[in-house]
């Protein structure tokens, strides 16, 4: 197995870069994945096939992300059993997370089966494209458990501080998409329906064959059959990290589709050209989401083990590295659009098309830098319900609204409908940063033992002894993000006294036995 990392010693910017770049070539093959089939079908068919596969696809890719960001559950646990240094316990985790996924796939293969047209009819796709858009999203829903899987055995690795092998499962998908998209769009006109062929083809065969390559490597756990045994305070676990990113994520895909929506009224050309658009940004965007990845694993770790200074040292870190590519990305797509758009298109409407909406997504590239950072830091610390909140705020009430009202301007522009999505980004950025210094920091500054922030902690009870007259040990949960804290409340006014942080049972019974409290806590919000 590739080696290992623990990010929770020794220098920070060396191994966070070193496992950001298995990522980043990870998340390039993927997009070379997606972009592949619009590239082809661009090349060799007609602007009803490019529309059919940009919309099919950004539907299967909603449904897709709505699994693989619920499986960030599965990454932080890991995560933070790693930091722990119980890695032993990962084989219940990981098996649990398999039996529960694999229930989710056979579902979505059912639902996408039976709704494809449903789907198409919703997307508003263009009437040249609408039959085109319903069989490519049919033919990957039947594929649906394959394409899990296949998103699966990337969460599982990472969570491990593995990014190699994820990068070699994408490989193998990368190159038999191409051959497939080759052999089944340009050699047999099958346009459409060869491009989702092959699309589940290819993730059908790197799941079989990573499977065999994992057979051989030496895990950090035990996983047999006696793993696979349904545990819900796992699942529960998994499930409530994991919902309000997968949540998020869904709603923001929602968001997008309605945006997508939008467009494909206003004819097919518009329709292509943005669906190139959406490619050409997969690419430029890849920076900043190697690190949001990157950082999820990286930030878990550390918060398993305390070290919340570093956590914090390495989101500074994330953020300068990705502002420098950033600057590069906005210049080659906001004055160069039309080159990049030209890669996937040979239709000169199409390809201005895709240009006036790209330029939109460059200035996007200067601020996403520090939203996607952002983003992976509040999952590794378990903020995932505030992810949540920022996402669906930015989506639903700034990027819908911004994009139809620009999309009723005369004269219509893809680059003013485009503006919505750098208008929600700078929002939900502000909203970080209030999370970051009016509550995550000053929470860390009074979390006990347990804060490693670097910032002046409130004084703390010292003695054994407490008030038991006027005072209650309690543990106080955020509705929040769910983080508890140890301390007493006030008989008589309710007050509350923060004593320290607790992360699970152990360190609520090291609370019980400093101030020898022998009855049950009470758990306040």
């Amino acid at each position: 197995m590739a080696e290992q990392k623990n990010f929770t010693e020794g220098k920070i910017l060396a191994p966070l870069l070193k496992f950001a770049i298995p990522v980043l070539f990870a998340l390039f093959l993927q997009s070379l994945y997606g972009a592949v089939d619009l590239m082809i079908v661009g090349k060799f068919a007609e602007p009803a096939d490019v529309s059919g596969v940009s919309t099919g696809s950004q539907i299967m890719m909603t449904l897709t992300n709505l699994v693989s960001s619920l499986s960030i559950g599965m990454t932080v646990f890991l995560g933070q059993k790693i930091g722990e240094r119980k890695a032993s316990e990962g084989g219940a985790i990981v098996a649990n997370g398999i039996m529960l996924f694999m229930s989710i796939g056979v579902f979505l293969t059912l639902f996408i089966s039976l709704f494809a047209g449903n789907l198409a009819g919703i997307m508003n796709a263009p009437v040249e494209a609408y039959d085109l858009t319903v069989t490519y999203i049919r033919i990957c829903g039947a594929g649906a458990v394959v394409i899990i899987s296949y998103n699966l055995i990337g969460s599982i690795f990472r969570g491990l501080g593995d990014s190699f092998t994820p990068l070699v499962t994408v490989l193998i998908a990368c190159i038999c998409n191409i051959i497939g998209d080759l052999i089944l769009v340009a050699g047999f006109d099958m346009g459409t329906k060869g491009a989702a062929i092959a699309t589940v083809a290819a993730q059908l065969i790197s799941v079989l064959i990573s499977l065999w390559l994992i057979s051989k490597k030496e895990l950090p756990f035990k996983l047999d059959r006696a793993s696979f045994k349904m545990e819900k305070g796992i699942i529960k676990k998994i499930v409530f990290i994991g919902t309000p990113v997968a949540l998020q994520d869904f709603l923001v895909g929602i968001s997008f589709l309605v945006i997508l929506a939008i467009v494909n009224s206003l004819g097919v050309i518009a329709s292509a050209g943005v669906g190139v658009a959406e490619k050409v940004c997969a690419f430029i965007m890849l920076i900043p989401s190697a690190f949001a990845q990157s950082m999820s694993a990286f930030v878990s770790q550390n918060r398993g083990a305390g070290k919340y200074s570093r956590a914090f040292k390495g989101l500074r870190y994330a953020i300068g590295v990705s502002f420098i590519f950033a600057v590069f990305m906005f210049y080659i797509a906001f004055f160069h659009g039309d080159f990049l758009s030209s890669i996937f298109a040979k239709d000169p409407a199409v390809v201005d098309a895709s240009w006036d909406y790209l330029k939109a997504y460059a200035i996007d590239c200067l601020f996403t830098c520090f939203l996607f950072c952002f983003i992976g830091f509040f999952n590794g610390m378990e903020y995932t319900r505030f992810v949540m909140i920022q996402g669906i705020i930015g989506a639903f009430l700034v990027r819908i609204p911004v994009s139809y009202i620009m999309s009723k301007q005369e004269p219509v522009s893809l680059f003013h409908i485009g503006l919505a999505t750098p208008c929600s980004t700078v929002t939900q950025i502000l909203m970080c940063f209030v999370c970051l210094y009016s509550f995550l920091k000053p929470k860390l500054a009074s979390g006990g033992p347990y804060c490693d922030c670097g910032y002046k902690k409130k004084a703390s009870t010292s003695s054994v002894a407490y008030d038991k007259e006027n005072k209650r040990p309690v543990i106080k949960a955020s509705i929040c993000n769910g983080e508890m804290v140890a301390g007493f409340q006030d008989i008589h006014t309710g007050a509350f006294e923060e004593v320290q942080l607790v992360r699970n049972d152990d360190e609520i019974r090291d609370f019980m036995h400093q101030y020898g409290i022998t009855e049950k806590v009470e758990k306040i919000y």
